[in-house]
């Protein structure tokens, strides 16, 4: 055989050998720690915005990153842990695999970090067949479904009077300590939905396994995928926590469920995305928040909601207004973006009065449509009247109106009592949604 014939089978024997090395590894340097900020040198080129970096502070033991930005000759990368132990020069190799992660139905039940990884003592998470990347884009707008049949939450005051559709997406404005976590556990135990997606973000480490054990339940946690990142943890593994929340209900909601999605808080998410932005230069604008900040609000919550196919998202992510401030930077640019929200206010609940709805701060932009014509007119005459208790509250509490001079408001004085008595409602309560009509309609009508 001749040098001629054999070239071919050399050149084919070599491609071969080179198909079967192990891929270059790639790695920089650390020069500088600057806070949480970690500057790094090298080959800048084979990272890119938002890929993953490995530190390693010693044989075997590495500090997972994220790169936020590029500064001259040198790559920005905040820790999702902390940084003891991290020195000049030591090696940070590139992570070239695709950020995300692979669920399954063997999820449901579980309570997992903003990595994906179980952090409820049980055993090691299956991993499924599809890569499901954290930073995805919604459907495009003109492929989306409308939102489907009105959902049952199982709360009357949202049930009567705060419809919600299928494929929804709702805020829950509230100050701290006003009882959102229980109104979530509420719907995440007694929504006619599919499957629980709960993001816990920045959320007090000891009331995690309150939530879980109390509020929650198990018949609430055995159809639900919790994602934890507590207020302790570094601001990526925050912003983290949001983004696995969203990419676990997408994962269901293409399987055709209908997903739930509970995230508490977009607020701290925020705030999450605020530190990471100042730590990598951005400019301060209202409140210190950054331009990001509202850049990635939108892109985050336009994720929830109906997709191409029979699944949807419903999504409702709570917000804290600052000393009851509902016009403070989060709380407006989330109300503009969002199908609706819901207003909990902290002299209701000071009454006893819980879920503390104010109904009339309160609006479902699928209303009325996503109401049953039949009960409509009931819903709106209760709302009326209860405008018209509240108008004449202060009069009534002081004794200054008199009985008898507007039959409008002896009415909702009337009224008033069985409509408290019809919003207040236990945690281990459940109230279907023909059955708030049926109770609305006898108290409007008796």
């Amino acid at each position: 055989m001749n040098n001629a014939s054999r070239g071919p089978d050399r050149l084919s024997n070599l491609a071969a050998a080179i198909g079967g090395l192990d891929s270059v590894t790639v790695y920089g340097r650390v020069t500088a720690v600057r806070g949480l900020l970690v500057e790094i040198s090298g080959p800048i080129g084979a990272m890119s915005l938002g890929g993953r970096v490995q530190i390693e502070i010693a044989p075997g033991i590495r500090v997972p990153c994220e790169v936020i930005g590029f500064s001259g000759e040198k790559a920005l990368v905040m820790p999702y842990g902390g940084l003891d132990g991290v020195r000049r020069g030591c090696p940070a190799y590139v992570d070239k695999a695709q950020p995300g992660i692979r669920p399954t139905s063997a999820w449901l039940g579980r309570v997992v970090d903003a990595l994906g990884r179980p952090v409820d003592g049980g055993p090691p998470l299956p991993e499924g067949e599809t890569l499901c990347t954290f930073r995805n884009d919604p459907p495009p707008a003109h492929s989306r479904r409308r939102v489907g049949k009105p959902l049952d939450l199982g709360v009357r005051a949202l049930n009567a009077f705060l419809t919600c559709c299928l494929g929804q997406r709702m805020g829950i404005f509230a100050g701290s300590g006003v009882g959102k976590s229980v109104l979530l556990s509420m719907l995440a135990r007694y929504a006619r939905a599919d499957v629980n997606i709960i993001g816990l973000v920045g959320e007090r480490g000891r009331e995690v396994q309150e939530f879980l054990q109390d509020d929650l339940g198990p018949s609430g946690l055995a159809r639900s995928v919790v994602v934890v990142a507590t207020s302790d943890e570094p601001a990526l593994m925050r912003k983290q926590a949001a983004m696995t929340t969203l990419t676990l209900a997408e994962y269901f909601r293409d399987q055709g469920k209908q997903v739930m999605c509970l995230m508490d808080s977009v607020t701290r998410f925020a705030m999450a995305m605020r530190e990471i932005g100042l730590a990598a230069g951005e400019p301060p604008t209202t409140k210190g928040y950054t331009p990001t900040v509202f850049a990635e609000l939108p892109r985050l919550l336009e994720r929830a909601g109906p997709g191409i196919g029979d699944g949807a998202i419903t999504g409702l992510f709570t917000v804290l207004v600052d000393g009851g401030d509902h016009d403070e930077p989060v709380a407006d640019a989330v109300r503009g973006i969002l199908d609706g929200h819901i207003v909990m206010e902290r002299s209701i609940a000071e009454r006893g009065r819980y879920p503390a709805i104010n109904i009339l701060k309160s609006v479902s932009r699928t209303m009325p449509r996503s109401c049953d014509p039949a009960f409509y007119p009931v819903v709106q005459k209760a709302r009326a009247t209860l405008a018209t208790y509240a108008d004449m509250e202060e009069l009534i509490r002081l004794g200054a109106y008199r009985q008898g001079a507007s039959a409008e408001v002896d009415e909702a004085i009337r009224l008033n009592p069985a409509l408290e008595g019809f919003l207040k409602q236990a945690k281990d309560e459940a109230t279907s949604l023909p059955e708030c009509y049926a109770m609305l309609s006898a108290i409007m009508n008796g």
